[in-house]
C-alpha cells in the first residue's frame, strides 16, 4: 500500500480550499424559479407582486432572485444590501430603465441614453425648491378654474374628483396653458385614454406591444395628440411673464442636441411622469384627512387662520402661506410613505458581493421602498397614518427621514418631486377651502397588482362636497 506524501495532501488542500472559496465567492442568492424555462416565478409573481416580495423575504431572507419572465430580479431588503443598492458605481439606473422607456414611449435607447442626463439636470433646475414660486400663482389660478367647474354640490368617486381637477391643471401648467381640452367630449376622450395607458403602463412596459391591443392604441392616441399640438407648444408665449414651460425647455434641448423627431415621445413620458403619482397621492391624501377626524378638524383651523373665513373669498396661495401650514405637507409625505412604489431598480453592471452572495452582472437589482417604509426599524408603528412624524424631518432644508426613499435615489431622484408636493399641497388647502367634504364609503383597500408608482386604490371611495358659504 502506498502512501501519499505529505506535499501532495498539502497542495491538495490548498486546491480543495481555493475551490471551495471561490464557489463561496461565487454563491448567489436564493433564486425563485419555476418549473417553466423563461417564465419562471412569472405567474405567481404576477398575481400580487408586493405581497410575493414579503412573503419571499420572510421564507428566504434580506436577499433572494426572482426570476420570472427571462428577467433575473435579485431584492435587497436590509442595510447592506441598500447601502450597495444606493451606494454602489456597479449598478445602473438609466439602464435598467431603458428598456421600459423604449416599450412604453417608443424612444430608442441611443437617443435615451444620451439625452436623459442633460434632461434631469435641467428640470432640477427648473422645478427646484428655488424656483417654485413661478408656479404657484399659475397652479393658483388653474385649480381655481377646476374648482368652478366642479360646482357647488355633488357626490362622486374621490378619484374621479382628483383626476378632474388634475389632469387639466397639470396639463395647462406643464405644457402650455390652455393645451387641455374643453369640449366636454374630447375631455372624456382625454380621460379614458391616459387612465387606460395608465393602468397598463406596467404591462406595457415588460410585454410586446402587440399584446396589448387596447393600450396600444390608447398610447398612439396620445402620441398623436403631441404630435399634433407640438407646433403650437413650441411657439406659446406666457402673457404674464414670457417664461417658458416645462415642455418647452424639453424641445428646446431636443433641437440642440438631436435630429430625431422625439417631441410628442418625450411629451408623452412627461405627461405619464406628471400625473401617475400625483393623481393617486392627492387621492390618498385626502382620503387619509377626512378618515382622521382629529387631523382634518386641526387642517381647517390651520386654513381658517392662515386665509380668513373658509369659503368667502377667491384666495392666492403662496409659498408664505404654505409654511405656516406645515400639517398638510406631513399628512402628503406621510401618505406617500404609506403608498409608495412597490420597487425601484439599478442594473448590475459587475458582480457585486452582498452579504455572503455574490449578485451576477445583468441582473436587475431592486429595493421597495413600499416594504422599507414598512420596516419598524426605520419608521416606528409603520402601518399607522402619523404625519407628526414628519415634523423631525428637517424640511426646510428639504430633507426628508431617513431611508424615506420613494422619490428614489441619487442624482436620478425625481426631478419633478417639489413642484408635485407644491401641486398637491395648493389642491388641499383650496379643497378644503372651499368644500365642506365627507367620504361616503370606507377607506379603499390598496391594489396588491402594482410595483411601479404609487399604489393604487382598490374600489370606488365616494365623496360627497358642498361649496361653503
Amino acid at each position: 500500500m502506498e502512501f501519499i506524501s505529505p506535499a501532495v495532501i498539502i497542495i491538495l488542500g490548498c486546491v480543495t480550499l481555493l475551490l471551495f472559496l471561490q464557489w463561496k465567492n461565487l454563491r448567489g442568492p436564493p433564486c425563485i424559479g419555476g418549473w417553466i424555462p423563461w417564465i419562471g416565478a412569472g405567474f405567481e409573481f404576477g398575481k400580487a407582486p408586493l405581497e410575493f416580495i414579503e412573503k419571499a423575504r420572510i421564507k428566504y431572507g434580506p436577499i433572494f432572485t426572482v426570476l420570472a419572465m427571462g428577467t433575473r430580479m435579485t431584492f435587497v431588503t436590509e442595510e447592506e444590501g441598500m447601502n450597495v443598492f444606493l451606494k454602489s458605481k456597479e449598478v445602473n439606473f438609466e439602464l435598467a430603465v431603458q428598456n421600459p422607456v423604449y416599450r412604453t414611449a417608443s424612444i430608442p435607447k441611443n437617443i435615451f441614453l444620451k439625452l436623459h442626463e442633460k434632461l434631469c439636470v435641467m428640470m432640477k433646475g427648473k422645478m427646484g425648491t428655488f424656483n417654485l414660486y413661478q408656479f404657484t400663482g399659475q397652479l393658483t389660478e388653474e385649480l381655481h378654474k377646476q374648482l368652478e367647474n366642479l360646482g357647488t354640490h355633488g357626490t362622486m368617486d374621490l378619484n374621479n374628483l382628483v383626476r378632474h381637477l388634475l389632469y387639466p391643471v397639470t396639463v395647462n401648467v406643464l405644457f402650455k396653458k390652455g393645451l387641455f381640452p374643453t369640449n366636454e367630449r374630447k375631455i372624456r376622450e382625454f380621460h379614458q385614454h391616459f387612465q387606460a395607458y395608465d393602468e397598463g403602463f406596467e404591462y406595457g412596459s415588460q410585454l410586446p406591444e402587440r399584446l396589448l391591443r387596447n393600450w396600444s392604441k390608447s398610447k398612439n392616441w396620445l402620441l398623436a395628440l403631441f404630435e399634433k399640438n407640438i407646433p403650437d407648444i413650441k411657439t406659446y408665449k406666457s402673457a404674464k411673464d414670457h417664461s417658458q414651460t416645462i415642455m418647452q425647455d424639453i424641445l428646446d434641448l431636443l433641437e440642440m442636441e438631436t435630429n430625431e423627431q422625439m417631441s410628442p415621445n418625450y411629451g408623452l413620458l412627461l405627461l405619464w411622469a406628471s400625473l401617475s403619482n400625483a393623481v393617486p397621492v392627492t387621492f390618498w391624501t385626502l382620503a387619509f384627512i377626512l378618515s382622521h377626524p382629529n387631523i382634518h378638524r386641526t387642517i381647517l383651523e390651520g386654513i381658517s387662520s392662515v386665509f380668513g373665513t373658509t369659503g368667502k373669498d377667491k384666495i392666492e396661495v403662496s409659498e408664505d402661506n404654505l409654511k405656516k401650514l406645515p400639517l398638510i405637507q406631513w399628512c402628503i409625505l406621510e401618505t406617500i410613505r404609506l403608498r409608495a412604489p412597490g420597487v425601484i431598480t439599478r442594473k448590475v453592471l459587475k458582480p457585486v458581493k452582498i452579504l455572503n452572495y455574490t449578485v451576477p452582472s445583468g441582473d436587475l437589482l431592486m429595493l421597495s421602498p413600499f416594504w422599507l417604509h414598512r420596516n419598524p426599524k426605520y419608521f416606528p408603528e409603520p402601518d399607522l397614518f402619523k404625519p407628526e412624524r414628519w415634523k423631525k424631518a428637517n424640511l426646510e432644508k428639504h430633507a426628508f427621514l431617513d431611508w424615506f426613499m420613494a422619490f428614489g435615489t441619487g442624482k436620478y431622484q425625481c426631478p419633478g418631486r417639489w413642484l408635485a408636493l407644491l401641486e398637491i399641497q395648493m389642491c388641499v388647502i383650496l379643497i378644503f377651502y372651499y368644500y365642506d367634504c365627507t367620504l361616503l364609503d370606507p377607506l379603499p383597500k390598496q391594489s396588491s397588482l402594482h410595483l411601479v408608482g404609487v399604489q393604487q386604490p382598490e374600489g370606488q371611495c365616494r365623496v360627497e362636497f358642498k361649496q361653503r358659504k
